[in-house]
C-alpha cells in the first residue's frame, strides 16, 4: 500500500474517533492491506492523537481468549496503545454517548517497575518486572461499522481500544496465582460471564511476554510505570445507557463502572 493511503485511512480513524461514527470495514476496502501496513494505519492514528495532546500511558494486547477469537471471527493477538484521554478509575460513570459500539472486558491489568523489551522475555521476567497488577475493565469500541472486522480492521483500528477502568486496589503479582484466579463479570446484578486467568494464552504472564517480544521486534519496549492491559478472561459483554458492570478476580479484588 501507498503511504498516502495508509495515513488517508488513520486520518479516517482517527476523525471517526472524534465524530463519534462508524466507518466501512477497510480490509474490504483495501485487499492488499497486510497485517504491518494495518500497524503503520495504527501508528498513524495514534500519531494524530498524540498531536492533540494525549500521552502514552501504556500497552494492550488484544484477541488473546477462545471466547473473544470466536465472538470476532480473528484467531491471532494483536496489541494497541494505551493513551491519558482512555483512563478511568473504579466505580466511575461513563457516558455512553462518547463511545461508538462498546462492549467491555473483564481482564487483569499490570503495572511495570522495570523495562521489558524482547525478544526473549519469559513469563518469569513478566513477574520480576511487574510492580502490582490489579482487576481492570477494558472497553472495547470499533470505529469500524457493526464490528464487521478481520485482523486488518481491528490492528489499524488501535486494537479496537476504548477506553479501560482500573480497580482501586493494587496487589503483588506474587501475593495471586494469576494462572488459576478467578473472574466473574457481573451486568446490572447478574452473572454475565466467568473465566480465569489462564484464558488469557495460557496466563496474563504469557501475554505480557508476547507483547513485550512483538514489540520488541519492532524496536518497542514496555516502560516502567506503564500500565499493560493483558487480555480479556471470558466474553465481551455489550454496553447501553444505564448498565452497571463489575468484574471481581479472587486475590484481587473488583472494579466497577456505570455508563449513563
Amino acid at each position: 500500500m501507498q503511504s498516502q493511503i495508509i495515513d488517508s485511512l488513520g486520518d479516517e480513524l482517527f476523525e471517526a474517533l472524534r465524530a463519534g461514527r462508524v466507518v466501512e470495514p477497510l480490509s474490504t476496502r483495501h485487499s492488499d492491506m497486510s497485517i504491518e501496513h494495518a500497524y503503520a494505519v495504527q501508528q498513524r492514528m495514534i500519531a494524530r492523537r498524540l498531536a492533540d495532546g494525549e500521552t502514552v500511558v501504556g500497552k494492550k494486547i488484544g484477541v488473546t481468549s477462545k471466547a473473544v477469537m470466536d465472538m470476532l471471527g480473528v484467531y491471532q493477538p494483536d496489541f494497541g496503545w494505551l493513551l491519558s484521554g482512555m483512563v478511568f478509575d473504579d466505580g466511575c460513570t461513563i457516558e455512553r454517548a462518547s463511545l461508538i459500539q462498546p462492549k467491555a472486558e473483564g481482564e487483569i491489568a499490570f503495572v511495570l517497575k522495570r523495562r521489558l523489551q524482547g525478544p526473549g522475555v519469559t513469563a518469569p521476567e513478566v513477574l520480576a518486572a511487574t510492580e502490582c497488577v490489579m482487576p481492570c475493565f477494558e472497553i472495547v469500541d470499533s470505529r469500524i461499522r457493526d464490528w464487521k472486522i478481520r485482523i486488518q480492521d481491528t490492528v489499524a483500528d488501535n486494537a479496537s481500544c476504548g477506553v479501560f477502568v482500573l480497580g482501586d486496589r493494587a496487589v503483588s503479582p506474587r501475593q495471586v496465582d494469576l494462572y488459576a484466579c478467578g473472574m466473574v463479570l457481573e451486568k446490572n446484578g447478574e452473572v454475565f460471564a466467568t473465566g480465569a486467568g489462564a484464558a488469557a494464552l495460557g496466563s496474563p504472564l504469557h501475554a505480557v511476554a508476547w507483547l513485550a517480544n512483538t514489540l520488541g521486534a519492532l524496536g518497542i519496549a514496555l516502560e516502567p510505570g506503564e500500565v499493560i492491559l493483558s487480555g480479556a478472561l471470558a466474553a465481551m459483554a455489550p454496553i447501553a445507557a444505564g448498565d452497571q458492570f463489575r468484574v471481581s478476580i479472587g486475590g484481587l479484588g473488583s472494579c466497577a463502572v456505570r455508563f449513563a
